[in-house]
């Protein structure tokens, strides 16, 4: 059975003889296998020619191979004997496929995928940690819009609000960019800046265009946080400005508050940054911000005072007003100074402890030292007494009330009136200090009998008659009785006297006793009596002396006529007297000449005048 050809076989090409097959015996596996043309320049089917490394040179046929078994004719060997024996056959050229070219429709996409990954990867390398940061509301804070900026940087964004668990404040979360890394740290503070109005000043009028935005106060410590909690207020003083905090110790805030400022000299210095009461709650705790480079004038002779207000002083130099400026009349303010003629010391550190005194005066006092504490017992009315009234000694403060109670004392059966006041030895002189403050008990009981065997007591005496004010006096009594103490007790308990007020009311209440007890009755007969011998005697004089005056009186008026005649210009009394003081004047004269003469020419008094003959 002959197989048609497919064009591809042999090498007699397409019109050629075919190879019959036989039925029998093995096939040739390559008869299968597609066929070239027997020139290397024979066509194929593929449309596109095979390179030229794909194409193979022909090998020789080995002996028996190229015939099958049965078969009726023989393949061309090539040399036209048709023996088959050492004729040429060629392999089947294979062409391969041609190459696949992607389209362009596929080129935007990947592009845009890569554009995306670069973004995407962009955002991962760039991207800062994320903060949580609580505020009491989220007034001025919304997600998505809120920026978070550093000296006017941005440095993140507000990524959400939140409310707490409790629902007492609001979360807001905070995505940070990688370059403000180092500031989610320890120490960094967080407020809300917008508009505010407040005693120190109007700020934040930026944020009425562009909205309100965090604002940040770098911390400088290396461990890292994570939550923070927000400032309701904007802080007065931030990290990086240079300067020293101190805190200052006083009884009262009284009108100072945070902004408030800090003068040296006059001129502003720094402000108060914050408040609060003391550990014990017996005094207020302020926070002052000194600028450098004012700072070194803060050493540890320097005295703090509060200059809020007017300082308005009646003294024997006339009024005196004084303030440091209008702002401290209206805000208050703070003001320090070395006293005159001591150094300012070593500079002070950061929160180095100064106590704030009320006015300048005080502030420049010496400093007081230890206190020592006494028991005043009045048996009188204090009325006019109050806490914080001076304690005196000739002039000299020593200290003040801090105390006035009231006691019954069983064994006088009378209400005492115990003040109990605060005294400073030292302001008596540091010999005196020495003295009071020694440790010896001895010494210090003979010190203070020594002082009460001379008449030392205390007295309330009136500080204003317009007010009526006490305050307590200690003075030498010499005249006084006798007292003791016990300066074992504490505290120690001085003897009193009454006051001046108190004593003049017991005068004229002795004035009053005696004058109770004279005879106002015989008094008043006996002066009757005496009035009426009065008027018997006037009646007399009247009747008897009266004439007689009468007559006295009109020689001596006649007399008086007469010497006015005789005394008159034009009278010869007048003339006589003047012609004669003429007389008088003319002899001066010439005894003036004489004098004269007799001085240049004293040998006149024996030989006479020149010139005249004897």
């Amino acid at each position: 059975m002959n197989r048609p050809s497919d064009g591809r076989n042999g090498a007699s090409g397409a019109n050629g003889p075919q190879e019959p097959t036989g039925s029998n015996g093995p096939e040739d596996p390559r008869d299968d296998a597609p066929r070239g043309a027997e020139g290397p320049d024979a066509p194929t089917d593929s449309p596109v020619g095979p390179p030229e490394e794909a194409r193979t040179e022909p090998r020789r046929r080995e002996p028996g191979r190229g015939r099958r078994t049965g078969d009726t004719a023989a393949r061309s060997d090539g040399d036209g004997d048709g023996d088959g024996i050492n004729d040429t056959w060629q392999e089947p050229i294979v062409a391969p496929r041609g190459r696949w070219l992607p389209s362009l429709v596929w080129l935007i996409p990947l592009i845009a995928a890569v554009i995306g990954l670069s973004l995407v990867a962009r955002a991962i390398f760039e991207q800062g940690p994320t903060v949580t940061i609580t505020f009491k509301t989220a007034e001025g804070i919304e997600p998505g819009k809120t920026k978070v900026k550093y000296k006017d940087v941005d440095i993140g964004e507000v990524k959400s609000v939140t409310l707490s668990e409790d629902h007492s404040l609001i979360v807001a979360t905070v995505e940070l960019t990688k370059d403000a890394s180092n500031i989610a740290v320890e120490g960094t503070r967080f407020w809300v800046v917008k508009p505010r109005i407040a005693a120190s000043g109007v700020s934040g009028l930026g944020t009425l265009l562009s909205g309100s935005y965090i604002g940040v106060d770098a911390g400088r410590s290396e461990e890292t946080r994570r939550a923070f909690r927000g400032l309701e207020t904007p802080p007065a003083v931030t990290r990086d400005q240079k300067g020293h905090q101190y805190l200052l110790f006083a009884d009262s805030l009284n009108s100072l508050d945070i902004g408030s400022p800090v003068y040296y000299r006059r001129i502003q210095v720094g402000q108060v940054v914050g408040y609060a009461l003391a550990a014990d709650g017996k005094s207020v705790q302020l926070r002052v911000f000194v600028n450098a480079p004012y700072d070194k004038y803060v050493g540890g002779n320097t005295r703090f005072w509060n200059a809020s207000g007017v300082d308005l002083r009646l003294d024997s130099n006339g009024l005196k007003l004084n303030t440091q400026s209008l702002t401290t009349v209206v805000l208050g303010g703070v003001a320090f100074q070395t006293p005159p003629g001591q150094p300012v010391g070593a500079q002070a550190e950061d929160n180095h402890e100064f106590l704030l005194t009320d006015d300048e005066g005080t502030a420049m006092r010496p400093p007081d030292g230890p206190a020592t504490y006494a028991v005043l017992n009045f048996n009188q009315s204090l009325r006019g007494l109050q806490v914080g009234a001076p304690v005196d000694f000739r002039g000299i403060v020593l200290g003040n009330v801090v105390s006035i109670g009231i006691n019954y004392d069983r064994r006088s059966g009378q209400f005492m009136m115990p003040v109990r006041v605060k005294l400073y030895p030292n302001r008596l002189g540091t010999s005196f200090a020495a003295l009071a403050n020694q440790h010896d008990d001895v010494a210090k009981e003979h010190l203070f009998e020594a002082f009460i065997r001379r008449g030392l007591r205390a007295q309330l005496r009136t500080g204003n008659f317009l007010t009526g004010q006490l305050y307590v006096a200690l003075d030498f009594f010499p005249k006084v009785p006798p007292a003791k103490i016990d300066v074992t007790r504490s505290p120690l308990e001085l003897p009193t006297v009454p006051n001046t007020l108190d004593q003049l009311q017991l005068q004229v209440a002795d004035i009053a006793s005696k004058l109770q007890k004279i005879p106002f009755d015989k008094i008043g007969n006996n002066v009757n009596q005496t009035l009426e011998s009065a008027n018997s005697l006037f009646k007399r004089l009247d009747g008897e002396v009266a004439p007689e005056a009468q007559r006295t009186l009109v020689e001596a008026q006649k007399t008086f006529s007469s010497a006015e005649k005789t005394l008159s210009e034009d009278s010869p009394l007048q003339s006589d007297v003047r012609q004669a003081m003429q007389e008088l004047t003319r002899t001066a004269r010439t005894l003036g000449v004489l004098a004269d003469y007799l001085e240049r020419h004293p040998e006149a008094l024996l030989r006479g005048k020149p010139g005249e003959k004897p």
